[in-house]
């Protein structure tokens, strides 16, 4: 194929952020970056273990090597009009993608060449990712390909991107041309691949056909012997293999010196030696081609700054030998699944057989959590404690249980978030099918930089809409997490909140009916129903039964006191077997019993309680809470979607001028102008009074006479803004003698913006809220003292959908003075919510605009006023600066190294 613009002698250094680590289709990783001078003998080696075919598919003929001139001109490229990228594994270029703009257009000829021995490996859908986000970065908008007819496989790549492409046909030649806009089909295209390359590479370190323990050891206080002796213990399906070099067998097992030495593969290494010697180890996996590394080891991010160097270090060396890594500094990795049985754990004992995935990031609690999922009946399918989270997170492991059969259930405990957007998006999606518990530590104080793998303490409010957004159902303690879980993996869902309450004392039911009403439910019916102290287990069973069968009821709680009647374990069986033919949640409180009793599990084969099993609470209220959480979750997931709106009012360009022009006169960034500010605003379709800002009496003047009277006057003076208790608003103003005192009696000198004066309405304020390690937020509440002395906001994560806007303004607990409060007219509600969707795209759009304040904004009853306008904006500020963590790596690509 011919290149289509002159050689380049020079080659610039190409823009920050190109360079990334991937997951490979089947799992494995890569890593990709723009092509290089230096890349000649690697190109010269792709050719020359490419096969003749995978050749003349790429040049359309028999070329064996590239000529010198070829190989400068590949090489050379201006990362402008001439883009390449290479993929390597390790030092060895596997495969290259590139693309040729065609002079004087905006359209680029675009090609792929990969090593036949990574064909099938998703590289080439890979590039051209890359290729297309690079292209859309520089005013490219349209992919031109020319591909043999035989080369279905790439025609496939280009098909099956997501792009809508003409094709055409012409002398055993296939001509494609498509958009590379990122439209929603192309990003979900990118997000199923993603989803099915990273739950593959997790998939091969929970499913390993041998393990090798490195740093095995004799001494029963090591940590290398604890992590064998469980490896056995459980019944590893596959070989196990010890690395000890002084050592010629570990627990009864033939030991090595070195994993090297090791004469078959070896899938999964577990890495128990100092952490000065983890690195060597690394580099031997690499040469043995391990496929993933658990790092049990400690003294990396949590040791301090050059901890945190050799942390990185590591992930860097294993991933460019497509390896994946959980840890350092973790507790290890278990799969219950009989035809595995891995527990490459430091914990003895693991729970049996279940439905429930459990992500830990913490390695010192794991053993505990671990033993109290036990303790409580709570079977795993899988469970991976992160320690260090330096690869391995729990989106990572959200990808996997997505699709995962034997999972049904999903607990995370948290400390910090690897990339929050990412995390909302994909339990957003897992949550539709199954539910996701999660605890996070920190709420009030923050967590240690190595540990946590930031050193930014996530703010409470963000987390809390995190979660509101994406479903997830959020519980404060472990405790709370094990009876969340407990009741979602033995019990199905609530169709809705109605509970009712049976047990055997009057005392103990009106407790669960209050702590019903506290936690917003309702009661079913006014009184629980009691069935005395003296009531038998056939009367137990009749009234469950009847509750359950009631039209009325969604829910049933158990209570009962054993002590007050002999033989109380006969009323379990009779709770049991209503359980297990209702189509409806019960929980039990057994006072004293916590977890599944025998008398009210339905059990496997081997003893592990199943669907139907009654979970049993110490207290009436843990039960209720869970059951709340339960209810919560439920309804989240009944809601519709919702969607996000096009607005096609939007000029966006516009925008992106305003933004970037600010940003080319500050880099670093700085608070936008009233005019750049009324600019911006303006391109997004958000309604604003008319405004001029003026320096001297008679522009003010000037300026009224424009808008029309009456008029506002404000001083642009920051510590006046909004301040007219110290007067630096005077409202009101009918005529130019007003006009003129007005401006006369506003302290500091400072600038003075005239307005058009807003009819009377309700004052609220919408912002955009970035948090450098989180993203961006949008707020909503009303405007006063009193709502900001009580904190009173409602936040949501990005992108909002018209469900989101809809629940975001109904949020706050003022919410009542919009909708009528003590017979005042309801205001507009679908213009507040119209208000919020345009800030929310612009805050998607621009990730640029790190804060924008909207305040007041002025909301009126639906009847139009003043113009025909319910709603108006009568001020703001904006601050624009480098984009932060809120922005989405667009391209698939893994999280940066911790």
């Amino acid at each position: 194929m011919t290149e289509q613009t002159p050689v380049q002698e020079e080659n610039p250094t190409p823009p920050p952020g190109w360079e990334a680590d991937i997951v490979a289709a089947d799992g494995g990783t890569v890593h990709l970056r723009p092509i290089c001078p230096e890349d000649a003998e690697g190109l010269n080696g792709l050719m020359e273990r490419s096969s003749d075919q995978t050749r003349y598919y790429r040049f359309f003929g028999p070329m064996k090597r590239l000529s010198d001139r070829d190989l400068h001109r590949f090489t050379h490229v201006d990362h402008v009009d001439r883009v390449a990228f290479v993929v390597l594994l390790g030092e060895q270029i596997v495969a290259v993608g590139r693309y040729d703009r065609y002079p004087g257009t905006d359209d680029a000829e675009v090609a792929f060449l990969v090593e036949d021995a990574h064909q099938g490996r998703g590289l080439g859908s890979v590039l051209l990712e890359h290729l297309a986000a690079a292209g859309r970065e520089r005013g490219i908008t349209r992919f031109v390909a020319e591909v043999l007819a035989q080369n279905s496989k790439m025609v496939r790549v280009f098909r099956d991107a997501g792009y809508k492409a003409e094709r055409s046909y012409e002398d055993g030649v296939v001509h494609l041309t498509f958009p590379i806009e990122q439209t929603e089909d192309a990003l979900a295209v990118a997000y199923e691949r993603e989803q099915r390359s990273e739950s593959r590479s997790i998939a091969r370190l929970l499913t390993p056909s041998s393990v090798a323990v490195v740093g095995a050891s004799n001494d029963a206080g090591k940590v290398g012997n604890a992590v064998l002796r469980h490896l056995l213990d459980y019944g590893f399906a596959g070989p196990v293999y010890p690395v000890n070099p002084g050592a010629r067998h570990v627990r009864g097992v033939p030991a090595y010196a070195d994993i090297e030495s090791i004469p078959d593969d070896v899938d999964l290494a577990v890495l128990a030696v100092p952490a000065d010697e983890v690195a060597g180890v690394v580099e031997a996996c690499r040469r043995k081609r391990v496929r993933g590394l658990v790092v049990i080891s400690g003294g990396f991010g949590e040791s301090g700054p050059e901890g945190r160097a050799a942390e990185r270090e590591l992930v860097a060396s294993a991933r460019a030998s497509g390896m994946r890594v959980v840890g350092p500094n973790c507790l290890g990795i278990v799969n219950t699944d009989p035809e595995v049985r891995l527990n490459a754990s430091l914990a003895p004992m693991v729970p049996g057989r279940g439905r429930v995935g459990f992500f830990a990031q913490s390695g010192a609690l794991g053993v505990a959590l671990l033993e109290r999922a036990r303790s409580r009946g709570i079977g795993l399918s899988t469970f991976v404690s992160a320690g260090n989270r330096a690869d391995v997170s729990g989106n990572d492991l959200l990808q996997y249980w997505a699709t995962d059969p034997g999972t049904e259930v999903v607990l995370l405990h948290l400390e910090s978030f690897g990339n929050p957007r990412k995390f909302a998006r994909l339990a957003r999606t897992v949550g539709r099918t199954k539910p996701v518990v999660a605890v996070k530590s920190g709420r009030h104080v923050g967590v240690t930089p190595g540990l946590a793998g930031t050193s930014v303490a996530v703010p409470e409010q963000s987390v809390a809409a995190l979660f509101a957004s994406a479903g997830v159902i959020r519980v404060e303690t472990v405790a709370q997490l094990f009876d969340v879980g407990t009741l979602l993996a033995h019990q199905p869902l609530p169709a809705g909140d109605r509970v009712a309450i049976v047990g055997n004392s009057t005392a103990i039911g009106v407790l669960v009916a209050d702590a019903v009403l506290e936690e917003g439910l309702e009661l079913s019916h006014e009184a629980p129903v009691d069935i005395g102290v003296q009531g038998s287990p056939e009367e137990f069973r009749a009234a469950l039964q009847a509750a359950v069968d009631d039209d009325g009821v969604d829910a049933v709680v158990a209570v009962f006191l054993p002590p007050l009647m002999a033989g109380s374990h006969e009323y379990g069986p009779a709770l049991r077997e209503v359980s297990t033919s209702s189509g409806k949640p019960i929980v039990a409180s057994f006072l004293s019993t916590e977890g599944i009793p025998p008398e009210l599990a339905v059990c496997d084969e081997d003893g592990m309680p199943l669907r139907g099993s009654v979970p049993s609470y110490s207290t009436p209220e843990r039960a209720v809470i869970a059951l709340a959480k339960a209810c919560e979750y439920a309804s989240w997931r009944r809601r519709p979607v919702g969607e996000v709106p096009e607005l096609p009012d939007v000029d966006e360009a516009a925008a992106q001028r305003i933004v970037h022009g600010a940003l080319a006169e500050a880099p670093g960034g700085r608070e936008l102008t009233d005019d750049e500010l009324i600019g911006l605003l303006g391109a997004y379709g958000v309604p604003l009074l008319g405004t001029r800002t003026v320096a001297d009496a008679d522009a003010a003047v000037a300026a009224a006479d424009a808008v029309g009277y009456p008029v506002v006057l404000k001083s642009t003076a920051p510590w006046l803004r909004h301040r007219s208790d110290l007067g630096g608003v005077r409202l009101d103003l009918p005529d130019a003698d007003a006009v003129r005192a007005a401006f006369a009696a506003i302290p500091s000198g400072d600038p003075v913006i005239v307005q058009e004066m807003a009819a009377p309405g309700v004052a609220a304020v919408v912002e955009i809220v970035d948090d450098p390690s989180f993203g961006a937020l949008v707020s909503f509440g009303l405007g006063g003292v009193a709502t900001d002395l009580l904190g009173d906001r409602a936040y949501r994560t990005l992108p909002l959908t018209d469900l989101d806007a809809a629940e975001l303004v109904r949020s706050p607990r003022a919410f009542p003075l919009l909708n009528g409060y003590r017979g005042s007219e309801p205001v507009d509600l679908a213009a507040l919510e119209d208000l919020v969707l345009r800030v929310a795209r612009l805050a998607d759009d621009l990730p640029e605009v790190l804060r924008l304040t909207l305040e007041p904004v002025i909301v009126g009853p639906p009847n139009p006023w003043h113009g025909g306008r319910s709603l108006v904006v009568a001020g703001g500020t904006g601050l624009v600066g480098p984009p932060t963590a809120r922005v989405d790596p667009g391209p698939r690509r893994m999280r940066s190294p911790v």
